[in-house]
């Protein structure tokens, strides 16, 4: 019943989050992985190229946020859909969240970052 509950939860904050372009979510890995799953979402690791090949999320498109051409970059994103950002620890994700609320999409944000989605043994791809 609690899965339940939680599932319901995260939708209903999901849709808010579609439904109002330029919000941000920052979510715990568990509800992070759960966001990502949703076929309309968005990933991008916002980390250094060589961080992204050492190992990343499955499915995740790397667009550094430290790239100077980092704004023009996410303007290749769907702004119908909900972009999905981590980085290392969630510094960078907070820095590139805000930039992509700014050109009006809805973001969804890894608290923690990748240490925290590595250190509760969730998948890696290399």
């Amino acid at each position: 019943m609690k899965k339940w509950i939680s599932m319901l939860m995260l939708f209903i904050g999901l849709g808010t989050a579609m439904a109002q372009n330029g919000k941000i979510q920052s979510l715990s890995v568990n509800d992070f992985e759960k966001a990502i799953k949703q076929k309309k979402v968005q990933l991008v690791d916002v980390r250094t190229p060589e961080e992204f090949k050492s190992g990343h999320i499955k499915g995740a498109l790397n667009i550094d946020v430290k790239n100077p051409d980092f704004d023009n970059q996410i303007l290749k994103l769907k702004k119908k859909s909900p972009v999905a950002v981590y980085c290392r620890s969630g510094h960078r994700s907070k820095i590139a969240a805000q930039k992509l609320s700014e050109k009006g999409f809805a973001v969804i944000e890894l608290d923690r970052g990748f240490n925290d989605w590595t250190g509760q043994g969730k998948p890696v791809e290399k």
